[in-house]
């Protein structure tokens, strides 16, 4: 398994993965969802503000992942990590996990403090991630499941509070993908 950035070419069929993943998981109508996601964040994000990275293994992508910026009225800014996708039939083999934690490691080398995600406890806990409270890290919007508001700390410190309004990239700025 070779875990690695995305290359440009390769664009069309991670939004496919996406669509596909989430599709079999949540139906079609998420499946659309976040294929659209995907897609548009590949098409309106700043590269300083985006990270992809992927899981390929015998030529195949099996696992991708993005890292895009929230930035705060103070500005401290952090990354959040959504969406999330592995081949339905590759799921529970732990590439996900891998695959979270090489993008970690790779945020860590380029300075990022902190990382957020919106999502399962359950999942996130086992790659390091915490429940962390609205008071301490704003969301962009309303959560409908607050519970799934996590955090990590990429420098051993506890997460300092990044205060003020939060703004996300364009792409996530939809109240649907809250």
């Amino acid at each position: 398994m070779n875990l690695r950035n995305h290359r440009s070419e390769e664009t069309q069929t991670i939004v496919q993965l996406f669509e596909s993943v989430f599709a079999d998981s949540e139906g079609d109508a998420e499946g659309t969802l976040i294929r659209q996601l995907a897609k548009e964040l590949f098409a309106t994000t700043n590269e300083h503000d985006l990270f992809n990275y992927v899981a390929v293994d015998d030529g195949e992508i099996v696992g991708s992942i993005f890292f895009s910026r929230l930035n705060f009225e103070n500005h401290s800014d952090a990354f959040i990590l959504a969406p999330v996708a592995v081949s339905s039939d590759r799921q529970g083999a732990g590439i996900g996990q891998r695959l979270i934690r090489y993008g970690l490691t790779d945020l860590k080398k380029q300075g990022i403090r902190t990382v957020i995600t919106y999502g399962d406890p359950a999942f996130y806990r086992k790659v390091d991630f915490h429940q962390i409270s609205h008071r301490t890290v704003n969301a962009p919007f309303n959560l409908s499941q607050p519970e799934g508001w996590l955090g990590q700390s990429l420098v051993g410190d506890p997460i300092e509070a990044l205060a003020g309004r939060c703004t996300c990239v364009e792409a996530l700025n939809n109240p649907v993908y809250w």
